[in-house]
């Protein structure tokens, strides 16, 4: 092992050298951040600007570093990943900085083109040059170029440039260091946040109008305000429909960037136990594996399917490369490639069919709807209406609705073709009828051009369920004015807040974030978060909470290697980690309302409050079913904080967890042999404590022949109570017992066992003497008619013999039919 180290540590010394050595192009970090400021606004400081602005763009704004926080994928990826986890442990581990805030108090060592321009810009901001106090306050809040973070002096920078130019980026960022309290614990203050904002959103700071909105919105260092939220909400909205609008035909194609940091690790309690991570949020084959690898999987798959001739998998693929996500950039080159493999099978140069593949015309169709989209908005080809029709026309043959949208939209808005509303409707109606939901926006706004507010009102809504931007705008403008219904505040406020939110790149950098995340500086991930987190982002919130948490195991390999190389020190604050699982559970987010139970439950952030922890779990539990908060709630129950102690309300609420979650099978079975070991003890014991008990029926004390009344005339309610849901019940076979849940069969027979047998006794009892009744009965009867059938006998034998001798005196000449000589005397007949 020895000989294997002083072999591979010159490589890696060269290696690291040629890294440092490696100069890429300057890149300016937060470009849509740093708004240029008008020169002339000081006085001979520009001079030093200029020249510190020189030396600058020849440094890098932020040295790239090679990502390792990229999860394994398989047995190879899995076994190459820890071993180059383990070989980064062993050798490349250092020492971590010391956080920014606690360094302050020495000059921090530069290197020296970098120090040289610091001094310049220094200069220059003792001359009160405004652009030299931005870029250096910019440089100690973002670190740009390498520079040591230095949150207290970045305050003091921003203080002076908003307090001398009034310089509305400025006043934003003061208003994010009063609120997260970056700076100082001692700075921070709610109320002066909101100020700032406030100057920075009348101002027309898009950041800060959303921050003041979603202030205003909760009640966050100000009463609650739905007008005036929905004021501030409704600037950023007009912002953000204008810059979606500014796109090419059709709109921008927005890729949202942003995710929760927890869901990679399966929830903010990990896989299973998380509720978004389990129960009907899970994801089969599990959510902690890294969706990168999962990508390249399904590209390799349909790459492989592709070049077997399946044409669907090349669809696929090349509408993977057209919308693109967070994971792989769009690539339209590589799009329409694909499409046009498809188009070739399909129709020749001169636009004749050439194959009859089955199932190929569908497929044809989809394809040439995306190659017309991509000629009409000229995307990685020349913008060519023409050509876009022609492409439309071949996918209206096959029913295609992206083919109607699009030529809808060319006759709406002229693009190629006289403007002609009628047929655009119909165009755009037949793919609004495919619940095409670009279609449905168009076409209910023409319905609304038209005055019919009740049929624009239903299409917004059907493109609202798939998340359409302009549909969500279009109902909030209806919703604030009162048009068509009754005006709501609240309704519109959330869907202007929805529209802000959809405009993610406008006034967001979550790119950068995730970026610097999966880099492993966290500390710039946090700050870009903390900025996202107070415009009202349920995403940034969590991710805030989640990097602060002093609670998240450190079992996993991945992140005790990631300890010990940690490249920046992120604040550690539980009151501020507190502050956002506080409003991210408030928009509906369940792993932190339970977080918020946690950390009310051990003092964390604040002072104990089992009450309103206990409130936090059963909020979680009743209204969002989390396994995880009924586990909690049965084990205050008992242990009885916060509640009362109760074992078999504890056992009610672990049975129910199990229910909210099979993957809690083991810690539920764990906790119920505790608790009825305690149970039996305490009842033995004659403790206080309610103990674990069958919950009886409610019986009525009934009379014998009640008892058999009822049994006769039951109408047995246990099966008739609720056909529907025993129908319902059924599975795909209609066998009701195998979808069925185990115990519930069970739990009917043991309730009234011993009911059962005593009225089964009881109605064996009177069947019996009810038989033996009717048996006596019958021989009564058989005796009576043997006695009577004798005496008659008698009297009819008497009457034979007198009758046979007066036939005896008068037989007559010839013998009479019943007469022992009839025979004979017929045959002797015969015979002659």
């Amino acid at each position: 092992m020895k000989s294997l180290r002083r072999c591979l540590r010159p490589a890696l010394l060269l290696l690291v050298v040629l890294l440092i050595c490696r100069k890429a192009e300057p890149q300016h970090h937060d470009s849509h951040l740093q708004q240029p400021l008008e020169d002339g606004q000081s006085d001979g400081g520009a001079r030093d600007f200029d020249k510190a602005l020189a030396i600058l763009r020849t440094l890098e704004s932020r040295p790239p570093r090679p990502s390792r926080r990229t999860g394994p994928s398989g047995v190879v990826g899995t076994t190459t990943y820890y071993v180059t986890e383990l070989f980064y442990l062993l050798f490349m581990t250092a020492k971590p900085p010391i956080d920014s805030r606690e360094s302050s108090a020495g000059a921090p060592k530069l290197r020296h083109p970098l120090d040289d321009a610091v001094r310049l810009l220094e200069s220059a901001a003792r001359q009160n040059n405004a652009n030299s106090l931005y870029l250096l306050a910019e440089m100690n809040f973002f670190g740009n170029y390498s520079y040591p973070r230095n949150y207290s002096k970045a305050f003091q920078l921003y203080d002076q440039l908003a307090s001398s130019t009034g310089n509305s980026t400025a006043q934003h960022m003061l208003g994010l260091l009063y609120a997260t309290g970056l700076s100082g614990d001692d700075q921070r203050d709610q109320g002066q946040a909101l100020l700032y904002h406030t100057f920075a959103a009348l101002d027309g700071e898009t950041r800060s109008q959303m921050t003041v909105a979603y202030r205003h919105q909760n009640g966050i260092g100000t009463p609650r305000s739905c007008d005036e939220a929905a004021f501030y909400y409704k600037k950023v909205a007009d912002k953000a429909i204008e810059y979606w609008r500014s796109g090419p035909p059709g709109g921008r194609s927005i890729t949202r960037s942003a995710y929760r940091l927890a869901d990679l690790e399966g929830g903010v309690y990990g896989e299973g136990a998380s509720a978004s991570s389990s129960g009907i949020n899970a994801v089969q084959g599990g959510s902690s594996v890294d969706s990168n690898p999962a990508i390249d999987d399904v590209l390799e798959y349909l790459d492989l399917m592709s070049r077997k001739g399946d044409l669907k998998a090349t669809f696929s693929l090349g509408r993977l490369h057209y919308d693109g996500s967070r994971q792989m950039k769009r690539n339209l080159k590589k799009a329409k490639a694909y499409f046009f493999v498809i188009a070739r099978k399909q129709w020749s140069q001169d636009g004749k069919p050439s194959n009859n593949l089955p199932g190929l015309d569908k497929v044809a169709g989809k394809a040439a709807g995306y190659l017309g989209r991509m000629f009409l908005r000229g995307e990685a080809v020349d913008q060519n209406f023409e050509t876009a029709g022609v492409w439309f026309q071949r996918g209206i043959e096959f029913g295609d609705h992206i083919s109607h949208y699009g030529l809808g939209l060319m006759y709406l808005n002229g693009y190629g073709v006289p403007k002609d509303v009628t047929k655009a409707a119909t165009y755009l109606k037949a793919s609004a009828n495919l619940d095409y939901a670009p279609a449905q926006v168009q076409l209910g706004a023409i319905f609304l051009d038209q005055g019919d507010i009740q049929i624009a009102i239903r299409y917004f809504e059907f493109a609202a369920r798939n998340g359409h931007i302009e549909a969500f705008y279009y109902l909030a403008e209806l919703f604030n004015q009162g048009i068509g219904r009754d005006r709501s505040c609240g309704t519109a406020t959330a869907y202007y807040k929805i529209v802000a939110e959809k405009a993610e790149p406008m006034h967001t950098d979550f790119q950068t974030a995730n970026e610097a995340y999966e880099d492993g500086d966290i500390e710039t991930a946090l700050v870009h978060y903390l900025m996202a987190a107070e415009q009202g982002y349920e995403v940034g919130q969590a991710n805030v909470a989640y990097l602060l948490d002093e609670q998240r195991s450190r079992l996993p390999l991945r992140t005790l290697l990631g300890a010990f190389r940690k490249r920046s020190a992120s604040p550690s604050d539980p009151g501020l980690a507190l502050i956002y699982w506080t409003r991210s559970a408030q928009q509906s987010n369940i792993d932190s309302l339970v977080k918020m139970g946690d950390y009310y439950l051990g003092g964390i952030g604040a002072n104990a409050d089992v009450e309103r922890a206990a409130t936090c779990y059963q909020a979680a539990a009743e209204f969002m079913q989390s396994a995880q908060a009924l586990w909690n709630l049965g084990w205050m129950h008992e242990n009885g904080i916060g509640v009362e102690k109760d074992y078999h309300l504890a056992k009610r609420l672990y049975d129910q967890a199990l229910e909210a979650n099979q993957e809690a099978y083991l810690p539920v079975s764990l906790s119920l042999v505790k608790l009825r070991m305690r149970s039996f003890w305490n009842t033995i014991t004659h403790g206080r404590v309610n103990s674990i008990k069958t919950e009886p029926e409610p019986r009525k004390d009934w009379s014998l022949r009640e008892w058999i009344n009822n049994f006769i005339q039951d109408d047995h309610p246990y099966y008739d109570d609720d056909v529907e849901g025993d129908v319902a019940g059924m599975d795909s076979q209609g066998d009701p017992l195998s979808a069925t849940p185990p115990g519930v069969y069970e739990d009917i027979i043991d309730d009234g066992i011993i009911e059962s047998l005593i009225i089964v006794a009881l109605a064996a009892a009177l069947a019996f003497l009810v038989y033996y009744r009717q048996q006596r009965q019958l021989n009564h009867q058989r005796a009576q008619q043997r006695n009577q059938a004798a005496a008659a006998g008698a009297e009819a034998g008497d009457a034979a013999a007198a009758q046979q001798n007066r036939e005896a005196q008068d037989r007559g000449l010839f013998p009479r039919p019943g007469d022992p000589d009839y025979g004979q005397w017929v045959a002797g007949g015969v015979m002659h």
